[in-house]
C-alpha cells in the first residue's frame, strides 16, 4: 500500500517537473493618450526671399575699346550723370579729327560750286550762256552741299563715339555688381558695372510648380526680415510664366510698402496669404503617435472599458508645423496613444500616465524629471484623457 502511494506521489512530481511554466504576463505600461477632437487648421507656406531693387541696370560703353580706368567701386553710391569707367579715347580722337577735316573739304567744295553757280547766272542773265549750261552749275551746287551735310553729319556721330568713351550712370543708386577691370578690352554692350537703382525695393522668391497656382498678382504678402525681427507688409508684382531651366521653380516678386525698406541684400521670409489654408476644422496629432504598420501609418486607440490598444489605420492629409493633420480613420472622442507607441503590442494592457509632482518646498534639484519634461512639453490641439 505505502509502495503505491509513494509511486503515485513521485508520477505527480515527474508530471510537474516535465510540465512548461506559464509565460510571464506582460507588464501593464503606461502611456499618454489624447482625446481626439477637431482643431482649426492653420497652415501655411513660408519660403526664402532676397530683397532686390525693383529696377537694376547692367550697363556698357555704346562703343568698343580698352577700358583705362574704372571710378566705381562694389557698394558705391553714384549718382545721375556720374563718371563709372572709361575707355581709351584716342582713336575716337583721331576719327572726329578726320571727320572735321572732311566737313572742311566740303565746305570748300560747296563755296565753290556756289560761286561758279553765280558767275553762272549772270551769264545767262546777259544771253552768254545756255540754260542747259546754268542748270549743270546748280546741279553741283546741290551736290557739293548734300555731300557738306554728309560730312556734318559724320563728324556729330564721331563726336558721340568720343564721348561714349566715358560710361556715365543714368541713374542714381548702388553698385551691385562690377563685370570688367581696366585694361580689359570689350565691346560695344558688354556688361561692365551693374546698379541697383534707387526708389521702391522687391523680394524676390522661388515657389515649386505645385504652389505657383495659389499665387496670384496682387494678393497680400506677409514678410518677416530675418535680421530686424520685423513684419512687413507686401503685394505680389510679378509672378514668371515660365520655370528656371535648372530648378524648375517659378520666381516671384513682391513689392515691399515701407518707408524704410530693409537693406539689399537680406535675407526675409515669405508668407503668401493666398496660399494659406487657415481656419478649417481638422483632427490634427503629433507625429509621436503614429506608428509604421507595413505600408499604412497607424495610431494606437485606447479601449477605456478594458484599458486594452488596438491599432487603427489612419490617412495622413498633410503636415502643420510639428503635427499631422488626420485625413481619415478616427472620430471625435477616441483615446490614442501620443507616446512610447513603440513598445505596445495588440491588446497589451495600459494605464494612463500621471506625471510626478514636485513636493512642497522641494528644490530644483528635487524636482522629478518626468514632471519637467512634462512641463516642457508643448502642448497639443487635442484634450488630455482623465
Amino acid at each position: 500500500m505505502n509502495k503505491t502511494v509513494f509511486s503515485v506521489v513521485g508520477a505527480a512530481l515527474l508530471l510537474a517537473a516535465c510540465s512548461k511554466s506559464a509565460p510571464p504576463e506582460e507588464p501593464v505600461r503606461a502611456v499618454k493618450v489624447l482625446t481626439v477632437g477637431t482643431n482649426a487648421f492653420s497652415s501655411s507656406h513660408e519660403y526664402a526671399g532676397e530683397v532686390k531693387a525693383q529696377v537694376e541696370s547692367r550697363l556698357g560703353f555704346r562703343v568698343g575699346g580698352k577700358i583705362i580706368k574704372r571710378q566705381a567701386e562694389l557698394g558705391q553710391r553714384v549718382k545721375a550723370g556720374q563718371v563709372l569707367a572709361q575707355l581709351d579715347p584716342q582713336d575716337f580722337r583721331l576719327a572726329a579729327d578726320s571727320a572735321r577735316a572732311q566737313v572742311a573739304a566740303a565746305t570748300t567744295n560747296r563755296d565753290l560750286a556756289a560761286a561758279d553757280f553765280k558767275r553762272y547766272k549772270e551769264l545767262k542773265e546777259q544771253n552768254f550762256i545756255s540754260g542747259a549750261e546754268l542748270e549743270r552749275r546748280e546741279t553741283t551746287l546741290k551736290s557739293a552741299q548734300a555731300q557738306l551735310e554728309q560730312a556734318q553729319s559724320q563728324f556729330a556721330v564721331q563726336g558721340n563715339q568720343a564721348n561714349y568713351a566715358a560710361l556715365v550712370a543714368d541713374v542714381s543708386g548702388v553698385v551691385t555688381a562690377i563685370e570688367a577691370e581696366p585694361g580689359q578690352v570689350v565691346t560695344a554692350g558688354t556688361p561692365v558695372v551693374r546698379i541697383a537703382a534707387d526708389g521702391v525695393r522687391d523680394v524676390v522668391f522661388s515657389v515649386p510648380e505645385d504652389k505657383v497656382a495659389g499665387i496670384k498678382a496682387g494678393s497680400a504678402v506677409k514678410i518677416r526680415v530675418w535680421s530686424q525681427n520685423a513684419d512687413l507688409a507686401g503685394k505680389v508684382r510679378e509672378v514668371a510664366a515660365s520655370s528656371d531651366p535648372v530648378t524648375r521653380t517659378y520666381t516671384v516678386k513682391v513689392s515691399i510698402d515701407a518707408k524704410e525698406p530693409p537693406p539689399l541684400g537680406a535675407t526675409v521670409y515669405v508668407v503668401p496669404e493666398s496660399g494659406s489654408a487657415v481656419g478649417l476644422p481638422v483632427i490634427k496629432l503629433p507625429t509621436t503617435a503614429l506608428r509604421q504598420e507595413g505600408k499604412s501609418t497607424a495610431v494606437w486607440v485606447v479601449d477605456k472599458a478594458s484599458m486594452t490598444v488596438k491599432p487603427q489605420i489612419i490617412q495622413v492629409a498633410t503636415a502643420d508645423g510639428n503635427e499631422v493633420v488626420v485625413g481619415s480613420g478616427l472620430q471625435a472622442g477616441m483615446l490614442v496613444v501620443s507616446a512610447g507607441v513603440h513598445v505596445l503590442s495588440p491588446g497589451q494592457k495600459v494605464t494612463f500616465y500621471q506625471p510626478s509632482v514636485a513636493l512642497a518646498g522641494a528644490t530644483p534639484a528635487q524636482t522629478s524629471p518626468n514632471a519637467m519634461a512634462a512641463a516642457a512639453a508643448p502642448a497639443s490641439s487635442a484634450s488630455g484623457a482623465k
